[in-house]
């Protein structure tokens, strides 16, 4: 496995190369606090190289506009806009399956795209998905949720504020296509610090998914 750097006009991040041909793509992105260099997404992009999968960890347009700092929510389309040019990026590169996703707001970003662009993506990781603010369950991020027509892995720390195990798994039931739900043991929000490591586990969840999709 190698690691190319990606920096065109449209995509900055960091390409998993795997050994031999690829046997399909990912694209993971990073949360509002985060860039592609955050831990969990170098773990879980190098699980799916060792797959045999090109796996691009990148940043968004908000990071790329500004190294530090939260997105801007009126430009939320643009970050969305960036992922697609991430998936169209991968797309040049694989006949196999595309998989897109990321950590908390960058996998929620990606998880409306899908439901924007149907046939973008062929099946979801979302880490640490933000199902609600911390301390406000009824304000639920959920809407789009049932017009999500591919397989879904989520991958959530049992001590999330963003939302409980219990609440993530009844908001998976709205979405019509297959989902697993990997639980991370004493892990809050941030699953770069979590002391169980998580990636195999999620790559393993994507894969059988796909499976089960053909």
């Amino acid at each position: 496995m190698s690691v190319e750097l990606v920096d065109t006009e449209t995509v900055h991040g960091s390409l998993h190369v795997p050994d031999g041909p690829s046997r399909g793509a990912v694209a993971l992105t990073h949360g509002a606090g985060g860039t592609r260099d955050a831990a969990i997404l170098q773990r879980v992009c190098d699980r799916f190289a060792e797959h045999g999968f090109l796996a691009l960890r990148y940043d968004l347009p908000f990071r790329r506009r500004n190294p530090k700092g939260p997105p801007q929510p009126s430009r939320a389309a643009e970050d969305r806009a960036g992922i697609a040019d991430a998936a169209a990026a991968l797309r040049d590169r694989t006949d196999g399956p595309l998989l897109l996703g990321g950590v908390s707001y960058g996998g929620r970003q990606t998880s409306m795209l899908v439901t924007e662009r149907p046939g973008i993506a062929d099946a979801l990781v979302l880490l640490s998905y933000p199902l609600h603010p911390p301390g406000k369950p009824e304000k639920a991020r959920i809407e789009h949720l049932p017009d999500i027509a591919v397989p879904t892995v989520f991958v959530h720390g049992v001590r999330d504020p963003f939302g409980t195990i219990d609440e993530l798994r009844e908001a998976a039931t709205l979405i019509p296509a297959a989902t697993v739900l990997v639980e991370v043991p004493a892990a809050g929000h941030d699953l770069s610090r979590a002391k169980t490591d998580p990636s195999a586990a999620a790559v393993a969840a994507a894969s059988e998914l796909l499976e089960g999709a053909r």
